[in-house]
């Protein structure tokens, strides 16, 4: 079907027009409109922003490391019920070990605990400052290599001064600018628990998926943190929860580390064949793949939620649209009686629709994404504008505009010149 160009240009004016001349309806109409572009430019600038924080934090892990744990997201994810984890054996230094030599494919072993369930944060101070409560790591002498950490000063304690129960302590960043800020912070003795600990390191800055702080944390030998903090008991049990990292060679396939560590893990704990595992294997790539049905779930009820908004403002512009035509009764009859077709007259109406609607979506574009930058100055949370949120908007906007305009054209286009002249 041809359409003039000369024709487009003449229905944008008239759709203005109408616009301006009924200015309090038509914002009333498009409301609806914005309000479900904006939930979902909004949205999905935060779970973007989220999402790629996240990705980043979790490809630090290494895409060949592999950790073992009592419990984890994993399970959670599974449905299992806590109680259950909680009756599980607890993970331990033995089983670390036993990894290292069961498993040909592990180059490094190493542990951490004290950042789990039932942990107690604690204050870090040097002088009068104070840090805020934070989560103290007790690890091995390699917690940097595995978890792929830099140093941004020093150096991290040495497998002596772990084994010797040395009061050491390893800063992440924000604790050293917090204690440190204008100061060399190595070779300082900061105060923790009442115990007295030499700065040896800082570690460097990794970023930030939440909006929190994951450099906020400090890292001592966990010897010394055995001595120093009791183990928790939840229920009555002492729950040790003790992480286990586990990263492979280089030229040595994920699936035939998993393999090893798992079956290693089975013997240690007796498990018979069609005994399921007490214990849980992590990769990055597991959580990832939760992180992405969790986002894929919060996007999809974010659809369901936006599309109520647009149908309630699909509605509206329908109501308008008919109302227009009735008002334009004579309009028509005069334009039909000069010559113009049905057609044109559907293009007419149909294209001042889609006009209402996208206007509408630009409007929800422009708020939704003032949103997200809101929330990341106010709140640090960080954020994300693909341009395929904005085209999806701008979609939806108009495939409203299509849908709930075309009743209203059709019934233009179908009026009968004579009695549309003869309209009061």
């Amino acid at each position: 079907m041809r359409f003039r160009v000369g024709l487009l240009t003449e229905v944008l004016v008239m759709a203005v027009e109408t616009l301006r001349s009924n200015k309090m309806r038509s914002a009333l109409t498009v409301l609806g409109v914005v309000i479900g572009v904006t939930s979902i430019v909004g949205m999905t600038s935060l779970i973007r922003g989220f999402g790629d924080q996240m990705e980043t934090l979790i490809n630090q892990m290494g895409a060949n490391t592999v950790y073992v744990a009592k419990m984890s997201i994993t399970s959670f994810a599974s449905g299992k019920k806590f109680i259950d984890m909680l009756r599980r054996p607890n993970i331990t230094e033995a089983d670390a070990r036993a990894i290292k030599d069961g498993s040909p494919a592990a180059m490094m072993v190493g542990w951490q605990l004290g950042n789990g369930p039932g942990s107690d944060p604690q204050r870090i101070s040097y002088h009068d400052i104070s840090t805020k409560l934070i989560p103290i790591i007790g690890s091995s002498a390699n917690f940097a290599d595995i978890n792929y950490i830099g140093m941004d000063a020093g150096r991290f304690f040495s497998p002596f001064e772990e084994e010797h129960r040395r009061n050491v302590v390893v800063l992440g960043y924000t604790v050293g600018e917090t204690l440190f800020p204008a100061v060399d912070p190595l070779g300082k003795r900061v105060r923790l628990n009442q115990e007295e600990f030499t700065v040896v390191g800082v570690m460097g800055k990794r970023p930030s998926p939440l909006g929190g702080d994951p450099n906020a944390f400090a890292v001592i030998p966990s010897t010394t943190y055995d001595k120093i903090f009791e183990v928790p008991r939840i229920r009555g049990l002492l729950m040790r929860f003790l992480f286990v990292g586990v990263v492979g060679y280089p030229n040595v396939p994920r699936e035939q580390l998993l393999s090893q560590v798992q079956e290693v893990m089975r013997s240690r704990h007796r498990l018979k064949v069609d005994q399921e595992n007490d214990f849980d294997i992590v990769t990055s790539d597991m959580i990832m793949g939760i992180f992405d049905q969790f986002t894929r779930a919060i996007f999809l009820a974010l659809v369901v939620i936006s599309s109520i908004a647009l149908m309630v403002g699909g509605i509206g512009v329908m109501a308008i649209m008919t109302i227009s035509v009735t008002e334009r009764t004579r309009e028509i009859g005069i334009r039909k009686a000069l010559g113009a077709r049905r057609r044109e007259i559907l293009w007419q109406f149909l294209l001042e629709a889609v006009f209402l609607t996208s206007i509408g979506g630009l409007l929800g574009i422009l708020f939704g994404s003032s949103i997200g930058l809101l929330v990341h100055l106010l709140a640090g949370f960080p954020v994300s504008l693909p341009w395929w949120s904005f085209a999806i908007g701008i979609g939806f906007s108009a495939s409203v505009g299509i849908f709930f305009g075309l009743w209203p054209a059709f019934k233009a286009s179908r009026l009968d010149p004579i009695e549309a002249l003869r309209y009061e």
